[in-house]
């Protein structure tokens, strides 16, 4: 099996403390890093693993920030990781409503662009890690195996259960997924 490569990564529930259903990050001082995030991400740079993270922003369709807020949004996550040593190395953002494109996890748009920026990805020395049925079942569709991380009870969406069970392992977060890809891959 070809070395890990690509670690594509949701954002809310996997790098930051997911808000409760219905809510949403949408200013820069509502992101919190979880912990041992930094690491984890730090982790896969110096083992040669590009990093790319998946994200469906409805909150944008919504209207209740612009894209340029989530813009500020993300340099702050980048600037946060890169003080702990760490980088992303691309974003993937849908900012579509449900049912108005092909990006939106479950739909594998976001996936297809990040194989088209990174050419080495491959389904073998790639893998999708996410938090909720959507992520789940959107790197499944793709051929990619999956990892399922547990977040917060109280803020999973509905489907985690059935997200657990179809992912090809769990961990309990992101830096034990880290751990144990880079240990069996």
């Amino acid at each position: 099996m070809a070395g890990l490569k690509l670690a594509l990564l949701d954002r809310d529930g996997v790098l930051n403390r997911k808000p409760p259903e219905g809510s949403y990050i949408s200013r820069p001082e509502d992101l919190e890093l979880l912990a041992g995030v930094p690491e984890a991400i730090r982790l896969l740079n110096t083992n040669d693993v590009s990093v790319a993270v998946l994200t469906n922003q409805r909150g944008v369709a919504l209207g209740l920030y612009d894209q340029a807020r989530l813009d500020e949004i993300h340099s702050l996550l980048r600037n946060e990781l890169g003080r702990a040593g760490a980088r992303l190395d691309a974003i993937y953002v849908c900012p579509h409503d449900e049912g108005q494109c092909e990006c939106r996890k479950p739909k594998t748009g976001l996936i297809r662009q990040a194989f088209q920026d990174f050419p080495f990805a491959t389904l073998e020395n790639s893998v999708l890690i996410g938090d909720s049925l959507p992520d789940i079942l959107a790197g499944r569709s793709f051929g990619l195996r999956t990892i399922f991380v547990e977040s917060n009870p109280a803020y999973q969406k509905p489907g985690a259960a059935e997200a657990a069970r179809l992912a090809n392992w769990q961990a309990p977060d992101l830096l034990a997924a880290v751990r144990r890809l880079l240990a069996e891959w």
